[in-house]
């Protein structure tokens, strides 16, 4: 069958079984952010975002994303490097295989949420799974980047 849907801002076309995956798709269009891990929808790892909403892409079929707009890092760098230094100055990143779901979410959160708690944080992190951190330097990076977007912000007002 063939779809068309968004890709990072770029319109494409194509040629799906009906049961192909929508990580699949993605990786054979050069989307390698987007991990395998699970399989099962419990890691994380294959966050992208449809029409800018989280979702696992080892749960959805590539012709769900038929008519839609899919974003994964590749196409969010530019938002995406404003925190993830201050996600690696924590220790989070240490293999980095999850990074990316991590980073995924965060954009939706951010993005939802511009000022989280921390509970909210936590909220929006919880389907992400990490063997290395133990969550709580990813949970300690994303509020630094936030306490220096308010301290910038206060800033550039007093300017």
């Amino acid at each position: 069958m063939e779809i068309r849907l968004t890709l990072n801002d770029k319109p494409i076309m194509a040629s799906v079984h009906p049961d192909t995956l929508l990580i699949d798709l993605l990786r054979s269009k050069g989307c390698y952010s987007v991990k395998r891990g699970c399989e099962t929808s419990n890691c994380g790892l294959c966050t992208v975002l449809m029409d800018g909403v989280p979702v696992l892409s080892c749960s959805v079929l590539a012709a769900r994303a038929h008519e839609h707009s899919i974003q994964t890092l590749e196409g969010l760098q530019e938002e995406a490097s404003d925190f993830v230094g201050f996600i690696a100055d924590q220790g989070a990143d240490q293999c980095g295989f999850c990074n990316p779901g991590f980073v995924m979410n965060t954009i939706a959160l951010l993005r939802e949420i511009p000022d989280p708690t921390d509970d909210e944080i936590r909220a929006y992190l919880a389907g992400n799974l990490c063997r290395c951190s133990g969550y709580e330097g990813q949970l300690r990076g994303i509020r630094a980047y936030l306490d220096n977007r308010s301290i910038e912000r206060k800033e550039s007002n007093h300017e």
